[in-house]
């Protein structure tokens, strides 16, 4: 899959589901459960224990599946995951060697940044699309917005406080996809063996997606 080909999937989808999880077999079961909803984008944050092998393991038994990772701090890491085979890279923040590693793998990166100056400098690095983080602490949807007016060039992913409540409010102010993390990777469900609410929830996101989608179209000349 190209770089572009991997940015074109995100879109589609229109979620980044954050994964955070205490071991690799509860990493394994969230993901399967928001698959079965029919999202097939993951990112495996660095801080879940064996994330290097739940990033291998996803890849090897969950076909169809867009794995990235998350959480990635520099470039060593970003390596290591990309070697992995990880789709595409985030992080919390700018790391303009790791930028640089990406560009070279040609392995889209999702770099962290929060105010204009930010976001700006990120994209001027070269990030492929600015994840926004954290979104609900600056205003939510409405700061998304303000941001998309002077900059709707660059790509933004909302992460931070998104939920199924506020999900369409960011699609409508130009968010170019959701980093979704508890609303929808649900540990607390999981751990009272509750997957069918996981997909539910991965479903009702992706009938939010597809619905912002048909009436944005329907909206164009």
């Amino acid at each position: 899959m190209t770089k572009q080909e991997t940015l074109d999937q995100i879109r589609h989808v229109g979620l980044v589901p954050v994964l955070r999880a205490d071991s690799v077999q509860e990493a394994i079961e969230l993901t399967s459960a928001i698959a079965a909803g029919g999202v097939t984008v993951i990112e495996v944050t660095m801080t879940v224990p064996g994330a290097i092998k739940v990033i291998s393991s996803l890849i090897g038994n969950q076909p169809g599946l867009l794995v990235g990772a998350g959480t990635v701090l520099d470039p060593e890491t970003a390596r290591i995951c990309i070697l992995e085979g990880a789709a595409f890279i985030v992080s919390p923040a700018l790391n303009r060697q790791t930028v640089a590693l990406c560009q070279r793998y040609s392995i889209p990166i999702l770099a962290g940044a929060l105010t204009p100056t930010e976001i700006v400098h990120a994209w001027e690095c070269g990030a492929d699309g600015i994840k926004v983080f954290p979104a609900s602490a600056m205003g939510g949807a409405s700061y998304l917005r303000a941001l998309k007016a002077p900059l709707p060039q660059i790509e933004l992913i909302p992460t931070g406080g998104v939920s199924l409540s506020t999900a369409r409010e960011y699609l409508d102010a130009g968010a170019f996809a959701l980093g979704v993390g508890a609303d929808l990777v649900d540990r607390r469900a999981l751990a009272e063996g509750n997957h069918g609410l996981i997909t539910d929830n991965a479903r009702r996101y992706m009938s939010l997606v597809q619905l912002h989608r048909a009436n944005a179209g329907a909206r164009t000349p």
